[in-house]
């Protein structure tokens, strides 16, 4: 009976790439596969399940990023069979850091597509959140964490409710963020900073977007988009008639910007700080060679010439 709904989910069903489902697919989702396994012989079990190397977070202080990571497990599938299995991977560049996934596999009668399970992976799904988020997220971090933790188990409607939770609750933080790093990178910009301060009045983030006419700073951003405009439009969205899969994808892009905004901030600010820097040092080193130059005095005149 499980077989024959398989088959059915690989005939009906968008299909991924093996790359896609390790690094994009969350914890509790089945997920149609294009290209699951290769012929490797020409009997029924030669059938490799095809391993690429995968782009990971590795949190080694060596690395400390997004690097390449590579298995040397070999398994084989025989077709029409569910095979549960563990996948280990390991970072390519410090050979420290590993990825384990939990699955199970099915492959299909073409010995090529078939159906892929994730229970779960160690360590957890995602990257990991940066200090500087969870500074901006102060008491609501905890609830932040339970989004994060309900987004990777696939649970769209409970990651929604967090998330927006978190965003209503620390509105004020975040505006006050907003506020200090445009003060630091457009001082003056004093329409904004007025709007800014006006709009962390208001009670619901929603409201607060909603009263900002002048643009952010272009260090802000997001690929041209405000990115208090996205989450608006992102939290915007109802709980109401929307699926559990809608809602995941809604989470998962409130949780992106979010993050990505912080990051912008900071980096905003530490950009100002080191140009700032840079030009002090060009003006102090013009300002102390000044009076050499300008202080030579012209050789004196020969007395010949001048009578």
């Amino acid at each position: 009976m499980i077989e024959t709904q398989t088959q059915e989910k690989i005939k009906k069903e968008k299909s991924y790439t093996t790359k896609e489902f390790f690094e994009e697919v969350p914890p509790n989702r089945e997920i149609t596969i294009g290209d699951l396994a290769k012929k490797t012989g020409t009997y029924i079990g030669d059938n490799d399940l095809i391993l690429p190397e995968l782009n990971l977070y590795c949190d080694n202080d060596t690395c400390k990023g997004f690097r390449l990571f590579e298995s040397m497990d070999n398994i084989q599938l025989t077709k029409g069979d569910l095979k549960n299995l563990f996948i280990r991977y390991k970072c390519k560049n410090c050979g420290k850091r590993s990825k384990i996934y939990a699955i199970w596999a099915y492959l299909g009668e073409d010995r090529k597509t078939g159906v892929l399970y994730k229970y779960g992976e160690i360590p957890g799904f995602g990257t990991p959140t940066p200090a500087r988020v969870v500074s901006v997220l102060g008491a609501e971090k905890d609830y932040y964490f339970k989004g994060r933790r309900a987004e990777n188990q696939g649970l769209g409607i409970a990651a929604f409710a967090y998330y927006r939770r978190v965003v209503e609750n620390q509105k004020n933080k975040i505006f006050d963020e907003i506020i200090r790093t445009v003060k630091r990178i457009d001082q003056g910009n004093s329409e904004l900073l007025k709007e800014l301060e006006i709009a962390k009045q208001e009670t619901q983030f929603t409201k607060s977007v909603d009263s900002i006419k002048h643009g952010i700073p272009q260090a802000l951003l997001i690929n041209g988009h405000n990115p208090l405009t996205l989450l608006h439009t992102a939290l915007s969205d109802g709980l109401h008639a929307k699926t559990d899969e809608e809602c995941l994808e809604i989470a998962t892009s409130i949780r992106v910007i979010l993050t990505d905004l912080v990051d912008r901030m900071a980096s905003a600010v530490k950009d100002t700080v080191e140009l700032k820097t840079a030009i002090s040092r060009i003006l102090q080193r013009k300002a102390s060679e000044t009076p050499t130059e300008t202080g030579r005095q012209s050789p004196p005149k020969d007395p010949k010439i001048s009578s």
